[in-house]
């Protein structure tokens, strides 16, 4: 077991992330917030973030204060940028971060039209992974999610968070009942789970026309030791 007695994490602040598909960059200013609504489709971005707690925006001013508030809270927001046309295409904040245990939290995630179910995607959230350990020397990388959320359940679990239980009425998002479902991966997991997202965003992972040959779990569940499998 390491000895932690002096261990203490960096602190999370802005950085730009670089992948072969896709960059990701600090949100800055209102030109960032016109690109970010702008890729939702307006007030398409509604529906898009209905297991958000904030209420539903009535229009863009709405999205530049809740934005606001959240960076005052302590998220760190992001914008994912598709690097073949240089579109916003999603985002991402590092938030409730501790540095002093090396806990930081992706949250706030949310993938327009043109990066779901896409390379982009899961290119995206390897780097904020790698940053998380590799960078900031983490212990601890979490995902939360509405219980309801399917979609964000079944992405944690493709990444290679585990699945840790439901905290029962958490809060009250939009009126109603919040149960959150509560996902990590910690540094020991690391070294495997990177080598996994590496293998799989490999150029020869995919075929001509753009589909993968393999999936994440596949090469994931490869690489474990025989015995663990």
């Amino acid at each position: 077991m390491k000895d932690l007695r002096s261990y203490k994490g960096a602190d999370v602040v802005p950085v730009h992330l670089e992948g072969r598909l896709v960059s990701i960059d600090p949100l800055r200013g209102e030109s960032d917030m016109v690109a970010l609504w702008e890729a939702f489709g307006g007030l398409e971005i509604n529906p898009a973030l209905q297991y958000f707690s904030q209420p539903y925006f009535s229009g863009f001013e709405d999205f530049v204060r809740w934005l606001n508030s959240v960076a005052k809270s302590g998220w760190v927001t992001h914008l994912f940028r598709e690097k073949a046309t240089g579109e916003v295409v999603g985002m991402a904040s590092f938030m409730r971060t501790d540095a002093a245990n090396g806990v930081t939290e992706v949250g706030g995630v949310a993938h327009g039209p043109l990066m779901k179910r896409s390379p982009l995607a899961t290119e995206a959230h390897y780097l904020m992974a790698r940053h998380v350990f590799d960078d900031l020397n983490y212990r601890r990388y979490e995902w939360k999610c509405d219980n309801r959320n399917e979609p964000s359940k079944q992405a944690a679990r493709r990444y290679g968070f585990t699945f840790e239980g439901i905290f029962r009425q958490h809060m009250i998002s939009k009126g109603e009942n919040r149960d959150t479902a509560w996902f990590s991966m910690i540094d020991a997991e690391w070294p495997l789970l990177k080598a996994g997202f590496e293998a799989w965003l490999s150029p020869g992972n995919f075929d001509a026309q753009g589909n993968q040959k393999r999936r994440l779990e596949d090469i994931r569940a490869a690489l474990l030791p025989e015995a663990d499998r």
